[in-house]
């Protein structure tokens, strides 16, 4: 029986919890025998810190020894980074007085031309670890146009910082760290506007365009009739970010990201060949783009935001790109040395590599001299976060759930918000743990893809603003930064490795301790005990389980072949 019958438990079984049940018109008064949450068997405990694990490729995050693990060492400034004054100034303006580990660990691979992978813990920093260099380059790029006081530069020309999201709500989050950075006079560094969901093409050309695959696609593909504006946008983009580059790259978005670094890399290709030849070559003028996509094929990306922001990530057909059409094109294919003019980064908090399908197999097989940094953490225990393991039965599952939820509500300061996060695998879940909640006096927000744009981002401002419990599925585990979340329960296990890894990342961020607190049935305790096992042992959580399949399937496999094994 899944969570959502949570809702129909009768008055009488929370009154053995010692709770006055509340009234409302929503209660049934079925009485439903209930399969999730006990209380412990055992007492709550935090996991002993193993051995410190190393990190990957990271030398900055090797080199630390003592500390909380998230701030570089003391003698690493953001000047010492490469980035200049009037930049470092507008951190230290926006509370980032030091860089992190793998800010300190990024920040000079951007710097140069080389393209980068950046896998690291969620709450490292991992995107102003992007935005700093980028905007330190515009920022030198825009001072020397000035200093050479330029006449020959091509009308419309303009490099951009092209950042793609998987969804719309991080597509806003990154719009505004990025124009949080402001120079002496209140006003941001780089302009930066967002192209997702209902949000059309700015008026005004922004230095960071942040944009979902579907949106940009749109306007590539549905509103130039003449294609013009495709290429001169394609040429301008000098610098390309993948958020979230593990879901880009996997599901409903593969297909559209593919397609869309074919393309960048198609006008790298063409500007390197003009050049070898001796002769410019404009974005307006009459091309191989031409031959490259019919307007129609836009359409297949009509709608996807919206479907996509619950980030489930669903296999979709379609083309990636078109057969080549004749021996004119058939050269962007083969050619594989041209001159770079583009430069690419990827970041991810989870970043599977076992196996050419999964998202760093593809990324190594596209970029195979692309530089790796990797967090400390990556897939890993956080020694910061404090764990508490409860199997729980059926007939107390509400008592576990409530108890938890309390337990996060209480707090030394006094004066600060507390804020819990509680996850479910589904919306009807979501929708019954916040009846509960409710109904014996406990307010919360409910966050989910069901919920409209506009009522997902306030819920999200009053949790950010006013703290509370937030009930949330999958939707609000991925990529989105509320500071001082100081407890996440999982009211349901988490069916695979990256769901799991990116719930328990909304607490303990930016050097800051957490809870999680993760409530399990006997359905679950074989892969309960897999994960504990690896955090305790340091090892990536991800050999846990697999992506492309739960947790319970590969355990329940190795349960069977040891039984086997023991009557043979």
């Amino acid at each position: 029986m899944a969570l959502h019958h949570l809702r129909l438990a009768p008055h009488a079984l929370l009154r053995v919890a010692g709770l006055q049940p509340r009234a409302s018109s929503r209660l049934a008064a079925h009485h439903h025998r209930l399969l999730l949450l006990a209380p412990p068997a055992r007492p709550w405990r935090l996991l002993s810190p193993a051995a410190r694990p190393r990190a990957l490729t990271t030398a900055a995050a090797e080199a630390d020894g003592a500390g909380d693990g998230f701030f570089a060492e003391e003698s690493t400034s953001w000047g010492s980074l490469g980035v200049s004054d009037r930049l470092a100034s507008a951190l230290r303006g926006a509370g980032l007085a030091r860089p992190s580990l793998v800010q300190a660990a990024c920040i000079p691979h951007v710097l140069t031309a080389n393209d980068v992978i950046v896998a690291a813990e969620t709450g490292s920093g991992k995107t102003h670890g992007y935005l700093v260099p980028l905007i330190e380059k515009l920022c030198s790029k825009s001072s020397n146009t000035e200093d050479d006081n330029s006449q020959d530069t091509a009308p419309g020309a303009h490099d951009i910082v092209l950042v793609l999201c998987p969804n719309v709500m991080l597509c806003e989050q990154v719009v505004r760290m990025a124009s949080s950075l402001l120079d002496e006079s209140g006003e941001p560094l780089k302009s930066a506007a967002a192209v997702c969901g209902p949000k059309g093409w700015p008026a005004v050309h922004p230095d960071i365009l942040v944009a979902t695959p579907a949106a940009l696609l749109n306007y590539l593909f549905d509103y130039d009739p003449e294609k013009r504006r495709r290429e001169r946008f394609m040429r301008n983009v000098k610098f390309v970010v993948f958020d979230e580059a593990d879901m880009l790259l996997c599901g409903s978005f593969e297909n559209q990201v593919i397609r869309l670094i074919h393309m960048l890399k198609f006008d790298e290709k063409q500007l390197s060949r003009a050049q070898d030849a001796g002769k410019e070559v404009s974005p307006g003028s009459d091309d191989e783009y031409h031959h490259e996509d019919s307007d129609s094929e836009g359409s297949e990306f009509n709608g996807l935001d919206e479907e996509n922001e619950g980030n489930l990530v669903q296999d979709r057909p379609g083309k990636v790109e078109n057969s080549p059409a004749g021996a004119r094109k058939d050269w962007r294919r083969v050619r594989k040395i041209y001159k770079r003019s583009k430069q690419y980064v990827f970041v991810a908090a989870t970043l599977p590599q076992s196996g050419k399908k999964t998202a760093g197999g593809v990324l190594k097989r596209m970029f195979p001299d692309a530089v790796w940094v990797s967090g400390t953490y990556l897939h890993r225990h956080n020694p910061r976060l404090e764990r508490r393991w409860i199997e729980v039965t059926a007939d107390t599952q509400v008592d576990a759930l409530l108890d938890a939820v309390k337990y996060g509500l209480k707090s030394k300061d006094h004066d600060a918000p507390k804020r819990t996060m509680v996850f479910t695998n589904t919306v009807d879940a979501a929708n019954s743990v916040s009846d509960i909640l409710q109904r014996v006096g406990i307010p919360c927000i409910l966050y989910h893809r069901e919920s409209s744009l506009e009522e997902r981002a306030n819920n999200l401002q009053s949790f950010r603003e006013n703290g509370g419990v937030l009930v949330c599925t999958d939707a609000a585990a991925r990529g989105l930064d509320v500071p001082n979340v100081s407890h996440v329960i999982q009211a349901e296990f988490a069916a695979c490795a990256v769901d799991f890894l990116h719930r328990v990342g909304r607490t303990a961020r930016a050097g800051q301790s957490g809870i999680v607190t993760s409530l399990f049935t006997e359905a679950n305790r074989d892969l309960v005990r897999a994960v504990r096992q690896a955090e305790e042992l340091a090892q990536p959580v991800e050999r846990a389980f697999s992506r492309k399949r739960s947790f319970r399937n590969k355990l329940k496999k190795q349960a069977l072949q040891r039984r086997e094994a023991s009557l043979a």
